[in-house]
């Protein structure tokens, strides 16, 4: 079923209108709350200021009656103070709805109504404390349709005997404060309307900007030239109606040059790589595409080429030579001196062409100018490229050829070596019972050199077991070094699939430290990494990283033999890229060698290969980054490494 979506849309006139209308309303609404709120409270505060004067008057009549009579309860309601007291109350105050006097088990002695008297009164919640409470608590305490009461004790020396209840209705508060809320409800309402006639207003007149901006823009759409606004200056609008007639007046330049005869032509030549220029038939300068501007710098239309070069400038000889006969001059090679009449010189190869009009009338020259060095030096670079990249198959070849005169070698000088082990053992068992084997691994007798049998009529000669097997070493492990040059060579040489994906950097310099942290700790090498997990992560193959960085770490911990600090610090970089420094104490390289450590093979170590920084380097490249080198001999070095983000 297909999904009907509709989506209630409001423009800025009305955004701004109800915006200002509900800011306007909400503070209309909290300043009548507010207003509500303190006329409850001085409603409550007075009935209970009411309530309490009452309640002091019947007590002081209570006294004078209480201390006169052998009887308190029987003089208190017979007594007519106290009952022209109560009786008055009603009208005493209209929130008070009845007064009683009580004895201590609440039940009534004197009361407004004479009818209650004798009964039980029930309590009610007590004024006083609602009068500390908080505003919407005195509100809803108002508006609960509920009776409270003002109490006073009856004292007899120090001992009670009685009390005083007023009862206080708020239903009359409540509707005093509707009374008083009628004039804040229509102040509101006014003031709402109000708000929304200003604001509709405010924003018809800031909105004009923009509806002048919006029609200028229409303008500009249908194809208008020289649209500009009329905005008045000094704020924001003003400076952005400036940049709109800035931009009016490019794009009607860029259209009149573009309806102009020939827009489309000038605009192909200026992208030519070949030097291009259109002279008069009077011999002035129309045209000159960017190349040619390098060798006519200051040539405004209509400048005669005499002007601009000297007499023997090959430009002007070819130009001045068509002009004079009428015919194309060229192709012809010559040789351009520079601008400034010394210095290098280029080779140029030079051609004219008429320029006609419909009715084949001469009416001007076309110079093109064709740089030859520059070709020469692009087919001498990719001859070179396909010799390097012939050489570079023909190396990997003969590496892989290599390898397998190399692992055969490796085999037989193991099983040369189990041999000879094997015969010294045989000899040593079969020795004449005195004879005895050296230290050395020479074979004989006590009284006489070790001796070995020779071929018949020989004499036999001693034979050291150990110098042997020494030499056997020597050959096993340059039979190996060479085998680790092959396949380094191999990796270098052939070409690898890249394998890119997002990649997090704390994540796989901590496999680095795992990796190289055993061997840093024996040569008293501390590692400190300051690689932050909210690093952006690296588009990349996690393999060859993996190994960029082993190089790295590995490199730099070799180059401190007597320990130090290897930094290995991760950053954000400029250009979307992300940064990583393995900044080492060591012994630093030398400033001659700065320019050759990334070449294959070359290597300050006694046993390296010289194939690492090499690798590093490929690597790099492969992965679109940089790598960047600092060193100071004696103090350390810093490898940079800049790896573009996923």
């Amino acid at each position: 079923m297909a999904r009907l979506s509709w989506r209630f849309r409001l423009g800025i006139k009305a955004k701004q209108v109800a915006g200002v209308t509900t800011i306007v309303g909400l503070i209309v609404v909290i300043l009548s709350v507010m207003h509500l709120a303190a006329l409850a409270r001085l409603s409550l505060e007075e009935s209970e200021s009411r309530g309490e004067m009452l309640a002091h008057a019947i007590y002081q009549r209570a006294r004078e009656v209480v201390a006169t009579s052998p009887n308190a309860y029987e003089a208190l309601r017979r007594d007519p103070g106290i009952r022209s007291i109560l009786e008055s109350s009603i009208a005493y105050s209209k929130n008070v709805t009845y007064a009683a006097v009580l004895d201590p088990r609440d039940v009534t002695i004197a009361h407004s109504f004479p009818t209650q008297e004798g009964r039980t009164l029930p309590h009610q919640e007590e004024l006083q404390p609602i009068l500390g409470r908080r505003p919407m608590d005195q509100l809803s305490a108002i508006y609960s349709d509920r009776t409270f009461e003002v109490r006073q004790p009856l004292l007899l020396g120090n001992e009670q005997f009685g009390s005083i209840r007023i009862g206080v209705s708020t239903l009359l508060i409540r509707h005093d404060l509707q009374e008083a809320l009628r004039p804040a409800i229509y102040t509101a309402v006014l003031s709402v309307l109000l708000a929304m006639l200003t604001a509709m207003l405010f924003a018809q007149w800031l909105l004009r900007p923009i509806h002048i901006i919006k029609s200028g823009l229409t303008r500009l759409g249908r194809g208008e030239s020289g649209v500009t606004l009329d905005l008045p200056p000094g704020d924001e609008f003003g400076e952005l109606g400036s940049s709109f007639n800035t931009i009016s007046q490019q794009l009607t330049s860029v259209r009149t040059r573009l309806a102009a005869p020939g827009a489309s032509l000038e605009s192909a030549m200026e992208r030519l790589e070949d030097a291009v220029a259109i002279f008069s038939a009077e011999g002035g300068v129309l045209f000159a595409n960017s190349a040619m501007r390098e060798t006519l710098p200051d040539a405004p239309a209509g400048r005669p080429v005499d002007d601009l070069l000297p007499r023997s400038h090959p430009y002007r000889e070819l130009v001045e030579r068509t002009i004079a006969t009428r015919q194309a001059v060229g192709p012809v090679s010559v040789t351009v001196p520079s601008r400034e009449g010394e210095g290098e010189h280029g080779e140029r190869l030079l051609i004219t062409h008429l320029v006609e009009d419909a009715d084949r009338r001469f009416v001007g020259v076309l110079l093109v100018a064709r740089d030859v060095g520059y070709l020469g030096r692009v087919q001498s670079t990719i001859k070179y490229s396909r010799k390097l990249a012939a050489l570079g198959r023909l190396m990997a070849g003969v590496a892989h050829e290599v390898k397998n005169p190399l692992n055969a070698m490796t085999i037989h000088l193991e099983l040369l070596r189990q041999k000879l082990l094997a015969s010294f053992a045989s000899a040593a068992a079969t020795a004449p019972v005195g004879a005895n084997v050296g230290a050395s691994g020479a074979v004989g007798s006590a009284s006489a050199p070790p001796m070995a049998n020779g071929p018949a009529g020989a004499h036999a000669q001693p034979v050291d077991l150990g110098g042997v097997m020494r030499h056997v070493t020597v050959i096993s492990d340059e039979i190996k070094r060479l085998d680790e040059v092959v396949q380094g060579f191999l990796r270098f040489t052939r070409p690898e699939e890249l394998k890119l994906q997002p990649i997090t950097l704390a994540g796989l310099i901590d496999e680095t430290r795992k990796v190289v942290e055993p061997e840093a700790q024996k040569a008293g090498v501390t590692i400190r990494i300051d690689a932050p997990g909210t690093l952006p992560p690296v588009n990349g193959d996690p393999g060859m990283l993996r190994q960029a960085f082993l190089n790295l770490a590995l490199n730099a911990s070799q180059a401190m033999p007597s320990g130090g600090t290897l930094s290995i610090v991760a950053r954000r970089a400029s250009r979307d890229r992300v940064q990583v420094d393995f900044e080492d104490t060591g012994v630093g390289i030398a400033p001659e060698n700065l320019e050759k450590i990334f070449d294959l093979y070359f290597t300050t170590k006694q046993k390296g290969s010289g194939i690492g920084l090499s690798m590093v380097y490929r690597i790099l490249q492969a992965h679109d980054g940089d790598v960047e080198v600092q060193s100071i001999p004696g103090r350390g070095s810093r490898f940079r490494l800049l790896l573009p983000q996923a």
